[in-house]
């Protein structure tokens, strides 16, 4: 019988209150008071660092200052991989999963979130697929999903932003993961015409509870807490 996964839905949420609800949740699977969750969000307009450039900023294109004047959050996120953006109208994944017993194996684990977007927007009319030797889900040369994760104790956190509506402009104040010849692109501009959040999050779910074979509950909206938020 498959295992179960919770989703939760938690709407916008600011990334320094995201990331302690993250603490506080792998905390808790790794003591087995709960269950796998899948937290599916947006965030405010903000910059996170990986543990690639956490002390090199050379991927920020702009001043301080610039970033300040655009209500832009950095922070360091402590996940994988190098500079992205996250914002309004793009979906935040952050699955918090004990990959015990059967899945301790990192690159399955991030080929399985890749596959899990794939098949998602596949049901919006988009083809999308790998690139040889990077991550995240791409149309031609163009990066529709990032991917940049955490596993400690092989429980995960951190996970996968997916580009629905997203103000691809933003993206030009960085150099997003480090690719510079690379380009970004979302749902919304793939399809011609604007994509509900709510239908992408069904999706999203959906593929993810067959991809890692997991039975979904939904939890309630206001039983999913964030801190100071």
């Amino acid at each position: 019988m498959p295992r179960e996964i919770q989703i939760r839905r938690l709407g916008r949420v600011g990334y320094r209150d995201a990331l302690e609800l993250q603490k506080q949740l792998v905390e808790q699977r790794k003591t087995g008071e709960i269950s796998d969750q899948l937290l599916l969000l947006e965030h405010p307009p903000v910059i996170t660092l990986g543990v690639r450039t956490r002390n090199d900023r050379s991927h920020v294109l702009v001043t301080p200052q610039t970033l300040e004047d655009e209500g832009i959050e950095v922070f360091e996120s402590g996940r994988g991989g190098d500079v992205t953006y996250h914002g309004p109208g793009q979906l935040v994944g952050y699955p918090i999963l004990d990959l015990r017993p059967d899945r301790c194996d990192v690159h399955r684990y991030v080929r399985d979130l890749e596959e899990v977007l794939i098949r998602a927007v596949a049901g919006f009319g988009i083809v999308s697929h790998r690139l040889p030797g990077l991550t995240g889900t791409w149309v031609g040369n163009e990066k529709l999903a990032a991917i940049g994760v955490r596993v400690a104790r092989w429980v995960t956190s951190h996970g996968f932003a997916l580009n629905v509506s997203t103000n691809l402009a933003h993206f030009g104040l960085i150099i997003p993961c480090g690719l510079a010849d690379k380009g970004v692109t979302s749902m919304d501009i793939l399809s011609r015409r604007p994509v509900s959040m709510m239908d992408v999050e069904d999706a999203v779910a959906a593929a993810f509870s067959v991809v890692f074979d997991r039975q979904i509950l939904e939890a309630a909206r206001a039983a999913a807490p964030v801190p100071n938020c």
